[in-house]
């Protein structure tokens, strides 16, 4: 495994829509696990592959009960609502109040192609709508709740 750089904000790739995945080699894996590596040294919660340069629909989410691995997720359901304080590895340093689904169901593939689906609640459906909006050149910026 490798640690990546992490994209900042201002680098144009984190506005972009990303592309389907369409390979699942070990080219892929590599990536996922750097991905990971580079997640956890950086403390973080989830991190998508735009912001580690590449522009291909996946990203990893880890709350503390173990690294998910979503290829070419799409959400299929949303439910609720919570509002809390995000931040992001791509904008260090920065929180904002950010409203969300309180349980999401998404469809993916796992690192081998096989399809699956999540239901997640509380903080892991925050972090999936939050790495998945990467995918769609969507920052949690861009969904900021301002105070009135």
């Amino acid at each position: 495994m490798a640690k990546r750089n992490i994209v900042k904000l201002g680098d144009e790739i984190l506005k972009k829509v990303c592309r389907s995945q369409l390979k699942f080699d070990e080219k892929l894996a590599q990536i996922l696990d750097d991905m990971a590596e580079t997640m956890y040294e950086a403390d973080g919660v989830g991190l998508a592959a735009p912001q580690v340069g590449i522009l291909r629909r996946y990203c990893i989410v880890d709350v503390g009960d173990g690294v998910i691995e979503l290829v070419n997720p799409v959400l299929i359901s949303k439910s609720g609502e919570q509002i809390g304080d995000e931040g992001c590895l791509s904008i260090p340093g920065r929180y904002e109040k950010v409203k969300r689904p309180m349980k999401v169901t998404v469809r993916a593939q796992d690192r081998n192609g096989k399809n699956f689906k999540l239901t997640a609640e509380g903080l892991k459906a925050r972090a999936i709508c939050h790495e998945m909006d990467h995918l769609d050149g969507i920052l949690f910026i861009d969904r900021s709740i301002k105070e009135k």
